[in-house]
């Protein structure tokens, strides 16, 4: 049981997200973040399953075949997009994932950074939630990015922020955050269309 470790370092993501999240505006989604991670059913196997190279949620899945301290989380947490997941009324569609609101995107968006700074340290740099985004897109093409779990607007929205905060840097993306996504919602069509096509000339 590494207790203190995990404590330190769910404590120095919070940190990170609470800052960040009061960067663009959004004061008490930066202090809610992620409280479910102290609660018994998350905590105690954080600490048991504890690596302090990535999240100990993976190496329960791998020990158990699931992670219960993930499905707790996920159902408490509306920044993950599995929270906004239901039935289509289209019984061929199965489980889809719903548009989620803009301010949840943003939260998930500040959350993957996060994270990856978290792990990273000292070798984080602005392209590395892309980078990581970009592996969970080939490892499970039908989670992230390649199927239905995740509303094709929400996640064209979360991988253009990715790609911007990669190609721009913090300070441009968090103002467009502020001044765009906050205020005004998800882009429309053009827009969206705009975006997708910077994407395209990022990544090129």
């Amino acid at each position: 049981m590494k207790a203190w470790q995990h404590f330190r370092t769910i404590s120095r993501h919070k940190i990170i997200v609470m800052k960040h999240c009061f960067q663009v505006g959004l004061y008490w989604q930066g202090l809610t973040h992620d409280l479910s991670k102290y609660s018994p059913t998350e905590f105690l196997v954080g600490c048991r399953y504890y690596q302090g190279t990535q999240s100990p949620n993976n190496a329960e899945r791998k020990d158990k075949g699931y992670s219960r301290a993930w499905l707790h989380h996920k159902g408490r947490n509306k920044h993950h997009y599995e929270y906004w997941m239901d039935y289509s009324m289209n019984p061929k569609e199965g489980i889809v994932g719903l548009k989620m609101p803009p301010r949840y995107v943003v939260e998930m968006f500040l959350d993957r950074i996060a994270a990856s700074k978290t792990y990273k340290g000292e070798s984080y740099t602005d392209d590395c939630p892309l980078q990581y985004y970009q592996q969970a897109i080939e490892r499970f093409p039908n989670v992230a990015g390649g199927g239905r779990m995740i509303h094709l607007e929400t996640e064209a929205l979360l991988r253009c922020l990715l790609t911007m905060l990669a190609r721009e840097g913090e300070k441009k993306t968090f103002a467009y955050i502020r001044s765009e996504i906050l205020k005004k919602g998800y882009p429309d069509t053009l827009h969206l269309q705009i975006l997708q096509q910077k994407d395209e000339e990022w990544t090129k």
